[in-house]
């Protein structure tokens, strides 16, 4: 293209450079926030870096070519090779954020970027109305490869980190390698057109020329604001989170292939670190029990399904050989692109001392507690039978005497065998059962008592198999304790109310009485050892209900009203035959 002598080629090639090395720079803006944020704004980082960086070469290379004084041509040939500069831009900015997976990803990527640079430059180039063409394969190479060492050179540049120098000495040595390889290539290309300018038509496509350029500047303008924005935001919040990390009393720490990659200074005094270097770069199984080691590596594999667990207990040894009872979170994140684990851990020894002395103590308690129950309620029969001996003794012997003995020796057997009851867990053989059937017995059994009482037991038992998996004698003595105390403090009559049915995955008992009510601080003791209301009552037939529901993995519920009535609502899980195994330990 002629007409542009004088300073007008030197303006064209300064501002063809400028534009190239403001989109390089651009460029590692965007790609470089890839490493401090998360998956969701990945996409718009590399897509926005691979736009910025397409279009801007596309306007680099017409200014160039004013520059050169080369036939400028508006063909088809254009938006072909933008498009394909851009996802080529795309492909090499993906390979980069590959660490763990790809040894000479630099390389590769550099591969990438400089075929998607050199495309365009020559594909443009032959995408003209060609009449004659000749070419110097040695030029072309050369282009080629200085494309490529200069690519490369300016990723690695780009990620030696030094904040904003290294971007533009990235962005200036990428900038001047687009510029050299299109310098090249048209001195390696001897063209012919068929199709020569004339003057309206350059002036025309000088006027689009200065459009698209002008419309490029504004959006290079507009992302280089918006990635600088952005950068300073985050900055910002870098800031603030280095500030809470350094300021932690809990361990902030980062694991990277089961390695120490980062910990903070909490993390150093927890441990018992002199420095960094004691920890960093060693494995975190060194730190751990030898039978913590399979569970921890499942665990943090598993992240990456999961994505975070805890809080969960973990022990530790210290460098000095310490024991650590900790509470940790582990969470899922990047570092330098590549997956690792970012852990808070927290020292909970001495909650866990706290805890094992609170336990302790309330073991004492209720061991206390049990004792004097069973002192009081074994010390009144044998009161008792103390006295009688005595009147025996003195040669008084009436055969009432006797009866009493038998009954209140008899109460001394029943408080023993409840008691054993509730001591150390036995085997028991474990069956399918259907509830309506144990259900049925119990209420043949205390439908007599019941009567004598002038009390009616009304049933709706269902129609639907109800199945449990347990010990039969131990859920009907479950029904006989409540429906007998229910028996008992009707002392008026009335009705008793059964009903049975299915909800979810669980079988529902509820048993309902007319009896006076249980107030609400009476119900909060409800199953607790020796607390009755009856007159002589043990208050072990509910504790021990209660302990057989719970071996069943069951549930008991009470509600009461005071002058209405208790109900209680019993649930045990159903299960069907087929999907259980034939013993379990209750």
């Amino acid at each position: 293209m002629n007409g542009t002598g004088g300073a007008w080629p030197a303006i064209f090639l300064l501002l063809a450079l400028s534009i190239s090395i403001l989109a390089s720079y651009t460029m590692f803006n965007f790609i470089g926030n890839l490493k401090r944020t998360n998956n969701a704004f990945r996409i718009f980082w590399l897509a926005g870096g691979a736009f910025v960086f397409g279009v801007g070469l596309w306007a680099k290379h017409f200014v160039a070519t004013m520059a050169f004084d080369s036939p400028l041509f508006f063909s088809w040939s254009m938006p072909v090779s933008i498009l394909l500069t851009i996802f080529f831009s795309l492909m090499a900015f993906i390979m980069l954020t590959i660490q763990s997976t790809l040894r000479h990803r630099v390389a590769i990527g550099s591969v990438i970027l400089s075929f998607g640079v050199g495309f365009m430059n020559y594909f443009s180039l032959l995408g003209q109305p060609i009449e004659r063409i000749a070419a110097n394969p040695a030029t072309i190479v050369v282009s080629l490869f200085v494309l490529f060492i200069g690519t490369f050179a300016a990723f690695r540049l780009s990620e030696l980190g030094g904040g904003e120098r290294n971007k533009w000495l990235a962005g200036v040595t990428l900038g001047l390698a687009t510029i050299f390889v299109q310098m090249l290539g048209t001195s390696a290309l001897d063209i012919d057109y068929s199709v020569y300018y004339t003057l309206d038509k350059l002036n025309a496509d000088v006027r689009l020329l200065v459009l698209i350029v002008g419309i490029y500047a504004l959006l290079l303008l507009t992302a280089t604001w918006v990635t600088w924005y952005v950068d300073k935001r985050m900055n910002q919040m870098d800031e603030r989170y280095r500030l809470v990390v350094e300021n932690s009393l809990d361990t902030i720490a980062i694991f990277k292939q089961e390695r120490w990659s980062f910990v903070n200074a909490a993390g150093l005094r927890m441990f018992e670190a002199d420095g960094p270097g004691d920890m960093l770069g060693k494995s975190i199984y060194s730190f751990l029990k030898p039978e913590d080691h399979d569970s921890v590596r499942e665990r943090l594999h598993n992240l990456i399904i999961t994505r975070s667990s805890g809080p969960l207990e973990q022990q530790w040894y210290t460098l000095k050989g310490k024991v650590l009872h900790t509470e940790i979170v582990e969470t899922i994140t990047t570092l330098e692109n590549e997956p690792a684990v970012q852990v808070i851990i927290r020292d909970i020894s001495e909650r866990k001392k706290n805890e094992e002395l609170l336990i302790n103590s309330e073991k004492l308690y209720v061991a206390g507690q049990l004792a004097a129950g069973i002192a009081h309620e074994i010390r009144n029969p044998l009161t008792s039978l103390k006295g009688f001996l005595q009147l025996i003794a003195s040669g008084r012997k009436e055969a009432s005497y006797y009866n009493i003995m038998n009954s209140e020796l008899d109460r001394i057997e029943d408080i023993v065998s409840e008691l054993l009851m509730l001591s150390k867990p036995q085997v028991y053989e474990l069956s399918y059962h259907d509830v309506r059937n144990m259900m049925r017995e119990t209420i043949t059994l205390l439908e007599t008592q019941a009567i004598l009482h002038n009390i009616a037991i009304e049933t709706d038992l269902g129609r639907d198999v109800l199945w449990v998996y347990g010990v039969e004698n131990q859920i009907k003595q479950v029904f006989i304790n409540v429906i007998k105390n229910a028996i008992e403090a009707m002392i008026d009559g009335g009705a008793i109310r059964v009903k049975l049915s299915r909800e979810n995955d669980s079988v529902r008992i509820r048993i309902s009485d007319e009896g006076p009510g249980i107030g609400e601080d009476q119900l909060a003791k409800m199953g607790q050892p020796f607390y009755t209301t009856k007159e002589k009552g043990t208050g072990l037939g509910l504790m021990v209900s209660y302990k057989i529901v719970d071996n069943h993995q069951g549930k008991i519920d009470v509600y009461s009203q005071l002058g209405r009535g208790t109900t209680f609502e019993i649930r045990f899980p159903f299960r069907y035959p087929e999907m259980s195994t034939v013993t379990k330990s209750s």
